[in-house]
């Protein structure tokens, strides 16, 4: 039987006075609650919108920031909070899906849900913006793990990660229908709460997007992120193949490329001032969960609610995902809801591909301080796996960042984590596995696999599909 949705209590229209009750239906209820001035404006700003974007990028791009409406009192029914509840967390989810089917970026679930591994990760936030009780917003924010970063697979980070610095990608992001086109009545505090959550709890220094080609327009004349490269990827197989831009923000000046674009404007035109100095009064606290505290977004529970019994998510994973989710997921109470290993695979799994012989320096590092890291040279490297020899003993059965040069200008980080140990001549040899490869260390490995050269290796990418 369909689980029933919340009651939302009445509340008065403050435009036409009238009590707007829930019926039963959102979208009855949000429709009625959008007030007609609202949509009157909408129609406007889509009009100014499409003149604006025969403009050269320049003048397109002050267009769009004359255009911000940051409420600095924002709408008191408006509730900003992590999702935690199976209600909330499903609401997200299906918010997502609709707005990633109409457009096109996933295929239609009979679950009526977009949920992948990455939610059920211990480092991903999930943020859900409520009105009047109704999940109205929601974006994610994915940090590194063994898994790394979804767009990593066709992104190439090697420029981020030489700035220092912790990385998360902003994933995820949905807006109802009904709160579309209001010039940031939902995004900009979405966003706002992510700025605070980002700076406050994970000390988080780079923003990472991978966007469709028609929004980065916004993300980059009013949120000042800069694309990773300038092309476009024609087909991204995290969103059913459409082509996607890949961006980043640097946080640590991000106050102020802000201050010097907006500062001086009014407070409604002012991002400098809503996202830097403007306390965050919509917020919902939490009372038993904390993600300081390094909680789960998902209990085991809701992990084997949403990834086993709603959806095919563990289901559909190869025998090596599955296995790296039990390395990150070493509590007892996780290891009971996630999918089944072949006993064997575990065992094996560091010898399913062909190995190569190779000299490339590197070093390990238990953080982001490079003074605790590893010397290195790697002499064998495979799909999923490098040897190495350090003369510094390397822990054990801990995911390490392994920064790895392997070209004149290609270097790869991937998570890595020692699973085999031999000392030879005063120096420690290691077998490492890896956890999800990056862009840069898949096109190496693939030029290896088509005998290519190094002046190859650039446009080595005919197999970056293959598992």
């Amino acid at each position: 039987m369909k689980e029933q949705r919340p009651i939302v209590p009445s509340h008065g229209d403050p435009v036409n006075n009238k009590v707007l009750s829930w019926s039963g239906n959102e979208e009855t209820y949000l429709a009625a609650s959008m007030q007609p001035l609202r949509l009157l404006k909408t129609f406007i700003l889509r009009v100014a919108r499409r003149a604006a974007s025969l403009l050269p990028r320049s003048r397109r791009h002050r267009a769009f920031r004359a255009l911000v409406d940051c409420d600095p009192a924002p709408d008191p029914h408006l509730v900003l909070k992590l999702a935690e509840t199976r209600e909330e967390l499903e609401a997200c989810f299906r918010l997502l899906h609709d707005a990633y089917v109409t457009s096109g970026f996933t295929k239609p679930d009979p679950s009526g849900m977009r949920v992948t591994i990455y939610d059920a990760l211990p480092t991903t936030t999930i943020v859900c913006a409520k009105y009047d009780g109704i999940v109205v917003g929601t974006l994610s924010l994915i940090r590194e793990s063994a898994m790394g970063f979804p767009l990593q697979r066709i992104f190439d980070l090697t420029g981020v990660r030489a700035k220092r610095g912790n990385i998360a990608e902003v994933s995820a992001l949905a807006i109802h229908p009904r709160f579309r086109g209001t010039r940031g009545a939902v995004l900009f505090p979405l966003m706002k709460f992510l700025y605070d959550y980002c700076t406050n709890v994970f000390a988080t220094r780079h923003l990472v997007i991978a966007v469709h080609p028609r929004q980065i327009e916004m993300f980059e004349s009013l949120l000042f992120f800069r694309r990773l490269t300038g092309r476009v990827v024609a087909s991204y197989d995290f969103v059913n193949g459409a082509p996607a831009v890949g961006a980043t923000l640097d946080l640590k000046h991000a106050e102020e490329i802000f201050r010097r674009q907006y500062g001086g404007r009014s407070p409604r035109r002012n991002l400098h001032r809503y996202f830097f100095l403007t306390p965050l009064a919509t917020t919902g606290t939490s009372a038993g969960r904390s993600a300081a505290a390094g909680n789960p977004a998902l209990t085991p529970e809701l992990v084997d609610h949403f990834c086993n019994r709603q959806t095919r998510v563990f289901a559909d994973l190869s025998d090596r995902k599955k296995a790296l989710l039990h390395l990150i997921f070493d509590l007892p109470e996780y290891q009971r809801v996630l999918p089944r290993v072949p006993p064997e695979f575990e065992r094996v799994q560091v010898r399913l591909h062909r190995r190569f012989p190779v000299r490339c320096p590197g070093q390990l590092n238990a953080g982001t301080d490079d003074k605790k890291s590893i010397l290195m040279e790697i002499s064998e490297v495979s799909r999923y796996g490098f040897r190495a020899r350090t003369r510094s003993p390397a822990p054990a059965d801990t995911w390490l960042t392994a920064v790895i040069q392997l070209g004149r200008n290609e270097i790869s980080c991937v998570q890595a984590r020692c699973v085999q140990d031999t000392e030879l001549e005063g120096n420690h040899v290691y077998g490492f596995q890896i956890g999800d490869p990056d862009l840069a260390w898949r096109k190496f490995v693939n030029a290896l696999y088509d005998g290519q050269s190094d002046s190859g290796f650039a446009t080595s990418t005919r197999l970056l599909s293959r598992e």
